[in-house]
């Protein structure tokens, strides 16, 4: 079976067919999708975050990271410093492998302050057309259930993008002085309950450079708010809610995270439906539970992934995780209905041909901007240049 060959006219034929009769169709973008926008991937990210972080915080900061494993990126050192957090009730008197307390709270908001900082930073470089064409197109799409996006990337480059469009979408905040996160938005069973169909729903799933946390009147933060452009500026001293990969800090911090993974469950295993991955690498473990639960348990499921590198592909392979309902395409490799293979190029037509490298003989859907054009090629729609 190693030498298994995987024609990519057929399958991205088979994938523009599946696209045309889905009435259920959802997205999960990674740091691979901002990154081609210009915003740093989590590795980037680390590496920023650890050369810009207060130099009176560094050591506290080094000695964090000491306790993982030395390829850890900052949501994994992020996570870290919030179970000290939690150890030690942020108390100066308590203290963990010499960091207290109040040094974890400390550093906790000294990072995300530099997450926001390098975000924003490159948000206002960043190549938003990409995101406009593909907001512009999904939005186009005639379906008779609301289209998901779910994301792990904290920038707004896909609120900034629904807004030029003047489009509107849904993620679960109400309110217009300081709108907070209503999670009963998201539990309602009938669909009288909810926004109109027509609204795309978008589930930040670790939260976003808008959120912050509101004190209450015992001082302190029991709700989740989501305030405009330059609200960090405005209130320095307010905390951004942005999650680390794993699920450990305490319950009443988890609101929209709850809410959110609860979704994707529910988007998952509610019958038959296409659900597209594009710049995700299966490296936060919570997500891929999800995903793969998903799989087995909803055999009327169909999910697609889109890979910049073979790596990942190969490592879920590898697992045996590569079901017949998950197709998976890198740049050099395909896994189709479970069978896992290099592709081989018998023709190339108009389907093919702008996703096709000759030279490197790889498909180049793994990048989110060619990824954008496919769906757009797909569905007939012309192309706009923003």
């Amino acid at each position: 079976m190693a030498d298994f060959k995987h024609d990519p006219q057929r399958e991205l034929t088979e994938i523009r067919n599946q696209l045309s009769y889905s009435k259920r169709i959802g997205f999960l973008f990674g740091a691979g999708t901002s990154k081609a926008m210009g915003i740093s991937d989590i590795s980037g990210l680390t590496k920023q975050v650890e050369e810009k972080i207060d130099k009176n915080l560094k050591s506290k900061f080094d000695s964090i990271k000491k306790q993982l494993d030395e390829e850890s990126h900052i949501e994994a050192i992020l996570n870290q410093v919030r179970l000290v957090r939690q150890i030690t009730s942020d108390s100066n008197l308590k203290s963990f492998s010499d960091v207290t307390g109040e040094d974890a709270k400390k550093l906790d908001r000294a990072i995300c302050n530099e997450i926001y900082k390098i975000i924003s930073d490159e948000e206002k470089k960043a190549t938003l057309q990409i995101a406009r064409k593909f907001i512009g197109w999904l939005n186009w799409l005639s379906r008779d259930y609301p289209k998901e996006i779910f994301t792990t990337n904290y920038d707004l480059i896909i609120e900034k993008s629904f807004e030029h469009l003047l489009i509107p979408f849904f993620d679960g905040f109400v309110g217009s002085h300081e709108p907070f996160f209503a999670h009963e938005s998201l539990d309602g069973a009938s669909n009288y309950d909810k926004p109109p169909i027509s609204w795309i729903r978008l589930w930040k799933l670790h939260g976003s450079l808008g959120w912050f946390w509101k004190n209450g009147e015992m001082g302190n933060a029991d709700r989740v708010i989501r305030l405009g452009a330059g609200a960090k500026e405005k209130f320095p001293n307010s905390e951004l809610v942005i999650y680390p990969s794993k699920d450990k800090y305490e319950s009443s911090r988890k609101q929209p995270f709850t809410s959110y993974f609860d979704r994707l469950k529910e988007f998952l295993l509610a019958g038959e439906g296409i659900f597209i991955i594009s710049g995700y690498s299966f490296s936060d473990d919570h997500v891929n539970e999800v995903i793969f639960n998903a799989l087995n348990q909803n055999n009327r499921l169909h999910i697609i992934a889109f890979f910049f590198e073979d790596g990942p592909l190969e490592k879920i392979v590898e697992t045996g995780k590569n079901l017949p309902n998950f197709t998976m395409i890198s740049p050099s490799k395909a896994s189709i209905s479970g069978i896992s293979g290099e592709w081989q190029k018998n023709k190339t037509d108009d389907i093919l041909k702008p996703f096709w490298d000759d030279k490197l003989n790889t498909v180049t859907l793994g990048d989110f901007t060619k990824m954008v054009e496919f769906l757009i090629l797909c569905s007939g729609m012309k192309d706009k240049k923003d």
